[in-house]
């Protein structure tokens, strides 16, 4: 992986870990902007590590890596932190764009994994912490934002929003832009949250 990834021109790998200590060791040596964790390591487990990662050094953003498709896990990834799942079989182009994203400031999750997340958050009656006491009446969104909102809590991508809504991918951005000023969230995982709370997921 070390050699792919630095076969990306604009990419630098500064630092690999084998095993959770050393993965916050090297991640307070080097400050790299995006770490990719492995869920399954020697030692210590993989999503201690992160909660660990993202307690000392909340301003990196970290990718987990996983051939698991065990919900739970997944659910407590996101709830750790985590700004990305990345099953091991995906191919390079989709990881070099997921850590592209990421270190965008996205969330990097397929379209089944948000979903049953949200679903997950949703049943259990949860809200990120950071949301409580700054939601906004939905009632400010347009039609079309609410459709954009409902495709969100499905799990689908900005590109696949814009196909489907015969919309440019740029025009989606910016729907998006104000409706997370409306409402008061930072990113699409809390504003997939907030539709199912506020029954918003199945559109206007």
């Amino acid at each position: 992986m070390r050699k792919l990834l630095s076969a990306v021109p604009d990419f630098n790998v500064v630092a690999e870990a084998g095993h959770g200590d050393e993965v916050l060791e090297m991640t307070a040596r080097h400050q790299p902007d995006v770490v990719l964790l492995d869920l399954s390591m020697p030692g210590q487990d993989g999503l201690i590590t992160l909660q660990r990662l993202r307690s000392a050094h909340p301003e990196v953003k970290v990718i987990l890596l996983t051939s698991s498709e065990e919900r739970d896990e997944m659910l407590q990834a996101v709830r750790f932190g985590t700004a990305g799942i990345v099953q091991k079989s995906t191919p390079t182009e989709l990881l070099v764009k997921s850590i592209r994203k990421v270190h965008a400031g996205e969330m990097w999750l397929d379209r089944n994994t948000t979903a049953e997340v949200v679903r997950q958050f949703a049943s259990k009656n949860e809200m990120p912490k950071r949301m409580v006491g700054r939601e906004r009446d939905s009632n400010s969104l347009s039609t079309r934002e609410r459709e954009i909102v409902a495709l969100v809590a499905q799990g689908y991508k900005n590109k696949e929003m814009a196909e489907k809504m015969f919309i440019s991918e740029q025009t989606v951005k910016n729907h998006l832009h104000n409706i997370f000023d409306k409402l008061g969230v930072s990113d699409r995982l809390e504003l997939a949250l907030y539709a199912i709370h506020n029954n918003l997921h199945l559109g206007a």
